[in-house]
């Protein structure tokens, strides 16, 4: 999608971690690891925009994890809090802040967005310092963050 706006955009990020891995895509254009994510479109919230990304870009609807308040107020629609925001530069003139989440799949299969990625793949912490191209160091970060808070999460069997 392109910019939205002249200077900053709002984008959202979305890890989603199954079975102790993170889902990943090569993104074609940018030729980066990335995880699921884009821009938060005008018609949209964050939550909204974090759930159609997840969707359009590996065929899984997704559970976002966070805390939702309690509301019950008229007129008033609590969201899941982003686990994380960021601002990072684009070029020169353009910027991006970015809400980003863990989140589980709840159902279908993942599948290539071909037109926009090279690739989709689970990836566990060990396999992250593997990819080419490298990834970046902040989203490796996020990476092993969200492995080990999601899987925290999870029932002990």
């Amino acid at each position: 999608m392109a910019h939205i706006h002249e200077k900053i955009d709002f984008t959202v990020a979305i890890f989603v971690v199954h079975d102790g891995k993170v889902l990943l895509i090569h993104h074609r254009k940018l030729d980066k690891w990335l995880p699921l994510g884009g821009h938060i479109e005008l018609d949209e919230d964050p939550e909204q925009a974090a759930l159609r990304e997840a969707s359009e870009e590996s065929g899984l609807e997704v559970e976002l994890l966070g805390e939702r308040p309690p509301t019950t107020e008229p007129g008033t629609h609590a969201l899941i809090a982003p686990r994380f925001l960021d601002i990072h530069r684009i070029n020169e003139t353009h910027e991006h802040i970015g809400m980003i989440y863990w989140a589980r799949p709840k159902s279908g299969n993942t599948k290539l967005a071909a037109e926009e990625h090279h690739d989709i793949r689970w990836c566990s912490a060990a396999d992250l310092d593997k990819l080419q191209p490298p990834m970046s160091n902040a989203v490796k970060w996020y990476c092993r963050k969200a492995i080990s808070e999601v899987q925290s999460l999870e029932p002990k069997v």
